[in-house]
């Protein structure tokens, strides 16, 4: 009677995996969480390396702090620039809303203008690079459908192939892109996008990650436009989680007034 037991309990241990299959849905949910909501805040210093396609190298270093509401998925980001002297004191805020479009602010110190980024512009160069105001904040899951197309191996990492297509077609430049995640942290790994005409324009890689805190991060990712030779790389510098940052720092206030969370 014991072995009858053991059996199916040993089978259960060993292959669970059979007993519940992700969805492509739930797959790109929890890369999203993985990336955007680890913690219940974050800090991180930022250095971007901006190449255009003659090999010329601009730099941006910025701070990047981050606020999760607890009220079901909103979000407010701060990005304040640092250097060089042309960017310096630009900021750039997001509140991520669950419903609705986010609201986006970019502070221009130079001419002291508080300008709101319109929902039409978050597809729009971040910084003068390849990445996108999207890709800083996170784009919504609800806004694509995701369809599992297979797992396979990666640089050696196991991976499920998510193929996202949006649902609102005519407020994005691209017709669908592929996601590669890490089966284990549920981190992306590469994303490649493609355009109106089904060629390959753009990707994003993941290039180095690591545990901060105990919490599976990205500390440095690449993104690139193949049709325009351009390439942007950003490191992230000394991540930390739960910190306790207020949020009361994220009001349109403090755009002209960086708090003291961005000093150090």
């Amino acid at each position: 009677m014991m072995k009858k037991i053991f059996l199916p309990m040993l089978l259960l241990l060993i292959i669970p995996s059979l007993s519940y299959a992700l969805t492509a849905d739930e797959i790109v949910e929890r890369s999203n969480l993985a990336y955007y909501y680890a913690g219940d805040d974050g800090r991180a210093d930022l250095n971007m390396r901006i190449t255009d396609r003659r090999g010329r190298v601009r730099i941006r270093e910025m701070t990047l702090l981050r606020k999760d509401i607890k009220d079901g998925g909103r979000q407010k980001f701060y990005v304040y620039f640092k250097k060089p002297s042309d960017v310096s004191r630009m900021v750039f805020m997001v509140w991520k809303q669950v419903k609705g479009d986010d609201d986006r602010w970019l502070y221009i110190p130079a001419i002291d203008l508080v300008k709101r980024i319109a929902s039409s512009d978050k597809r729009s160069s971040f910084a003068g690079g390849v990445f996108t105001y999207e890709d800083v904040s996170g784009r919504r899951t609800s806004d694509d459908t995701h369809e599992l197309l297979d797992d396979e191996q990666y640089n050696g990492k196991a991976v499920y192939v998510v193929k996202n297509s949006p649902k609102d077609t005519g407020e994005v430049e691209f017709s669908y892109y592929i996601a590669r995640i890490d089966k284990k942290t549920f981190l992306p790994v590469k994303g490649e996008y493609y355009d109106k005409s089904g060629k390959l324009y753009r990707t994003i890689s993941v290039d180095k990650t690591g545990l901060v805190d105990g919490i599976p991060t990205v500390l440095q990712a690449t993104a690139e436009n193949l049709s325009r030779g351009m390439k942007t790389t950003i490191e992230f510098k000394d991540v930390a989680y739960n910190v306790g940052i207020k949020e009361r720092i994220f009001r349109e206030r403090y755009l002209r007034r960086p708090p003291k969370e961005v000093k150090r």
